[in-house]
């Protein structure tokens, strides 16, 4: 083994950062993603023999509100498998004491490297589920065996706008049609039987630079779709269409637009009240709805979360003040109308990036000896809020994670009561949580034998500051916010402190007591989504390649397995012929492992994503990963000034660091730059000014850059290689000059969380 403790100094330095918010869009890597690995894709026909396709067909065709509110326990019929969204299966063949036999059934290469977030849905026996680029499979469930695959041909280009990565969370399914969002703004009605399109419509408002990563949700004929985008600056919205046509049916605006063109409901004349000054509908608000949603069919409600402002930067959206509706908040829908019934905001005038989309969950729970209706969510902002889901009432708030932005939610008027100090217009300020939040988007789960959440948690902080030069671009990020304060520190000993404030852990939490029943302390930040059952088991995969099952009671680890990828999408449970099966989708990426990952071997096939899928007694075997060592190459020889490379560092954190890494360090499935070829070096204005790799999802920053500041970029990615070589060197050279000649080689599989 050639990477020894002392080389630990070496990853600090290549990995350090402060941590970003949301991280990437698509780039040039040094290799493209490679297609579908296995034999199974290669010899798959488009469309399965007719006679499977028929028998999908009528599996898939009375798939509607009833089957869905029964949840029927040996099928995962919608994303969180029933409509209040608990992601808890009654299914308990696999227990606290058969689980140690549980191994794997089989396995599917993807054949790409980019990030795994979908929730897999199965109707009898079939698997449907979605890869990066949004591609949508069908699998047998039981053998694994591809049925069908469908690409929707997204434009590489594309991927530039696409803040967190090119995943996609997964479908919906209803009667007879498979339904997935694109990272390009369009909603697909495929059939189910054969994967071929029924539909095909844009979401999107012309000339603005939406995506879409979510699942949709199916509600009384119509699939609900959100869209992401406000980083790059959106008015966000969520769509009802007719599930047989595509027609819109209504849409539900979350920030209001311009007021000299009017409002398009009473809810935008309200909420544009609390807006005051600035012209924030030029860069469009924000208040996307790129997550979670739920429904409660005896309510005739629909739950959706809204996301942050754009800019984040408050100060600057709407320099007036005011809470900003409806950003940031639980807002419940009449979907036959879609009007607003009810909001509650949980980060009032947000300015950190503090989304409420993450994971809701409904449920009846006993609080003060009454029964209540309740909503739960643990969103970014790192309060864990419990509300009456009928009206919208108030019932309590606790920080579940460190929080340095507020004191606390006062019980009475059920606001956060700010910290002072978190107000960051004048000077930098250190907060908790950071843009990632206390919880992301990896869903938590209910247990209702528990009574307890389960929550993927984060401990992370951030460095907000001011860019007091911020003008609106669609091809950049519009945060308003300051990302040079995202360069690596001087000093190791702060490059050090940086890697030890990146914590995650799996939380149990009590909703009435609003207190941490017991917690599981991860290796390493950005662990996956989580499944309960009633085996009294909570699964998760986690961003060290290590798939886990905790006992829901205690917390205690009771069986794991390696899966030599990290873990960031949630498992899933259901039975066929008698048998338990547990699937979770492996596949390193989103926001944090794009810019921020852990070394990976690009060229090995064996480092993509996969389906995995486990049962008693399963005796498949994964194939050993390779581990390949890579030093950090001498660079091309270059002449610069220390103020051309400083130029550069400030440029590189402000356009490139959110894809490749602070300090140029990613180590995630993005190229490292300072790996960079001759060839890439000779390219660089070719590719950075003039765009040569745009279809390889690498943009042009013509807009932004001339060949004087793609130059200073470039000196800076030498000096921090040249940084990089000398320290790694000055150490073996002190201390062990006889492994000078290979220490310095980093391992690309087996090092940190999410790698091999």
């Amino acid at each position: 083994m050639k990477f020894s403790v002392r080389s630990w100094a070496l990853v600090a330095l290549l990995a350090s950062f402060t941590l970003l918010g949301s991280a990437c869009s698509e780039q040039a890597s040094d290799t493209a993603d490679a297609p579908a690995a296995t034999e199974a894709t290669a010899a798959a026909a488009s469309q399965p023999p007719s006679s499977r396709a028929e028998e999908i067909q009528r599996s898939t065709a009375d798939i509607n509100e009833a089957r869905i509110v029964k949840a029927e326990p040996a099928n995962w019929l919608s994303t969180g498998r029933t409509y209040d969204e608990q992601r808890h299966s009654p299914l308990d063949q696999i227990n606290k004491e058969t689980v140690q036999d549980l191994g794997l059934a089989w396995y599917w290469d993807t054949g790409t490297r980019r990030g795994l977030e979908a929730t897999p849905i199965v109707v009898d026996g079939v698997m449907f589920t979605t890869g990066a680029w949004s591609v949508v499979w069908a699998h047998d469930a039981k053998t694994g065996e591809l049925l069908w695959e469908y690409d929707p041909e997204v434009p590489r280009a594309w991927g530039r706008y696409a803040c967190c990565d090119v995943v996609n969370r997964g479908v919906a399914a209803w009667e007879g049609k498979i339904y997935v969002g694109t990272i390009d703004g369009r909603l697909i009605a495929l059939d189910a039987g054969t994967g071929e399109p029924v539909w095909d419509i844009n979401t999107i408002l012309p000339d603005r630079p939406y995506t879409i990563t979510g699942a949709p949700r199916i509600v009384k004929d119509m699939v609900i779709i959100g869209n992401g985008g406000a980083e790059y600056g959106v008015r966000g919205y969520i769509t009802a269409y007719d599930t047989d046509t595509g027609e819109e049916k209504w849409r539900f605006y979350t920030v209001p637009g311009n007021p000299d063109d009017g409002f398009e409901t009473v809810d935008m004349e309200l909420a544009a009240t609390t807006w005051r000054g600035g012209k924030w509908w030029e860069v469009g608000g924000g208040g996307t709805v790129w997550d979670s949603m739920a429904f409660d069919p005896e309510l005739n409600l629909l739950y959706i979360g809204t996301g942050n402002g754009a800019p984040w930067n408050r100060y600057i959206r709407s320099p007036g003040g005011g809470d900003n509706l409806f950003i940031s908040s639980i807002v419940a829908i009449n979907p036959d109308t879609g009007l607003r019934v009810w909001h509650y905001q949980t980060t009032p005038g947000d300015t950190w990036d503090y989304t409420a989309v993450q994971h809701m969950i409904l449920a009846d729970i006993e609080i003060q000896g009454e029964v209540r209706k309740v909503i739960m969510q643990a969103p970014k902002n790192g309060f864990f809020y419990v509300l009456d889901r009928t009206n919208g009432d108030f019932i309590s708030a606790e920080a579940y994670v460190p929080v340095t932005w507020a004191t606390h939610v006062d019980q009475e008027t059920g606001r956060p009561v700010e910290n002072p100090e978190a107000h960051y217009a004048n000077e930098m300020k250190r907060i908790k949580p950071g843009p990632l939040g206390g919880h992301n988007w990896h869903p938590m789960t209910y247990h209702p034998g528990t009574g307890l959440v389960y929550i993927p948690a984060l401990d992370l902080r951030f460095d907000f500051a001011q860019d007091n030069a911020f003008t609106h671009s669609p091809e950049d990020w519009n945060l308003g916010v300051d990302f040079k304060t995202t360069a690596p520190p001087a000093s190791a000993e702060e490059n050090i402190d940086n890697l030890q404030n990146i914590r995650g852990f799996l939380a149990a939490w009590d909703p009435v007591t609003q207190q941490e029943v017991w917690r599981v302390q991860h290796a390493t930040a950005w662990n996956g989504g989580l499944l309960s059952t009633a085996g009294d088991l909570v699964f998760q995969g986690r961003a060290d390649g290590q798939f886990a099952a905790y006992d829901a009671a205690s917390g205690e680890l009771v069986w794991e397995s390696p899966v030599h990828v990290g873990i960031i999408a949630a498992p899933v449970t259901y039975m066929v012929d008698g048998e338990q099966y547990i699937t979770v989708m492996a596949g390193w990426g989103g926001a944090f492992g794009v810019a921020s990952g852990a070394p990976r071997h690009r060229n090995n096939v064996l480092s993509a994503g996969r389906i995995l899928t486990y049962k008693l007694g399963g005796k498949v075997e994964l194939p050993t990963p390779e581990v390949t060592y890579l030093a950090v190459p001498t660079p091309p020889e270059m002449e610069y000034s220390e103020a051309q490379h400083l130029r550069g560092q400030d440029l590189f954190h402000q356009y490139c660091a959110v894809c490749h890494g602070p300090g140029v360090g990613t180590s995630g499935p993005i190229a490292n730059l300072m790996y960079a070829t001759e060839e890439t070096h000779q390219l660089w204005d070719a590719i950075v000014v003039g765009g040569a790799y745009t279809e390889k999802g690498m943009p042009s920053f013509s807009h932004a850059l001339d060949m004087e500041a793609s130059q200073a970029i470039r000196a800076y990615v030498v000096e921090r290689a040249k940084a990089v070589i000398e320290f790694c060197e000055s150490q073996y050279r002190e201390d062990y000059p006889e492994l000078l000649d290979t220490a310095c080689e980093v391992p690309q599989v087996g090092a940190i969380g999410g790698g091999q």
